[in-house]
């Protein structure tokens, strides 16, 4: 059986030599080829005075079984002393990004637009004039005085929340609010926009336990 060349990869460093392993192969292959270059390639570096190796498995979840071959195969080289094992990469899945929350700061003037796809916590001020859009959920620590659409892929449960909340438009999926007149001279709070049967409704938010049941809910003592 004819072994790839692309499995194993040996880089040298200034103390030591990095071992990059494919992770997308199986383990049996990888290890097939590890001998080989162990066996056939390199023997100017891996005969002689002791060399530190570092190995990266890339995305590679391997159990405490096939970790012990792997150190086997690379101890049969008396100079090799392993001196780390990079644990896994790990690669978020879509699902995963999508409910993380990214953090921008600054200010969103008039005039410009703030696009995000995902979740988003602004740290600033959104002035007249300017839009923040989300895929996801909208949160500004600030002022909200702008126009802000959160779920503009068609998520209708996102929501628009702001420390101070008087904005000229809120949109959430293809539901469009203007706020009415008194809004401007209401006492400020931190609020938060949400949809219910279809309508846009605003509420405080403490109470956004009620419609998110996923989060924690402070209770005291």
């Amino acid at each position: 059986m004819a072994v790839k060349s692309n499995l194993v990869t040996i880089k040298g460093i200034k103390d030591g030599l990095v071992f990059l392993l494919d992770d997308q192969c199986e383990f049996e292959e990888l290890l097939e080829e590890l001998r080989y270059k162990l066996e056939h390639t390199h023997q100017n570096i891996l005969t002689g005075p002791i060399v530190h190796v570092d190995i990266k498995l890339g995305s590679r979840e391997i159990g405490s079984e096939q970790n012990e071959l792997l150190l086997d195969t690379l101890k049969q080289k008396g100079n090799l002393l392993i001196r780390s094992v990079e644990p896994p990469v790990h690669k978020p899945d879509p699902e995963e990004k999508k409910e993380s929350i990214h953090t921008i700061t600054g200010m969103v003037r008039s005039g410009q637009v703030l696009h995000h796809d995902g979740n988003l916590l602004f740290l600033g001020d959104v002035n007249p004039g300017g839009a923040i859009t989300c895929t996801g959920d909208i949160f500004i620590l600030g002022a909200l005085r702008g126009i802000a659409h959160a779920g503009n892929e068609g998520n209708r449960n996102a929501i628009i929340a702001a420390s101070y909340f008087s904005p000229t438009q809120l949109r959430i999926s293809d539901v469009i609010s203007r706020p009415p007149d008194e809004w401007e001279t209401r006492e400020a709070g931190i609020e938060f926009a949400y949809l219910h049967e279809g309508i846009m409704q605003i509420d405080k938010m403490s109470n956004i336990g009620r419609l998110r049941r996923e989060f924690n809910v402070f209770k005291g003592v």
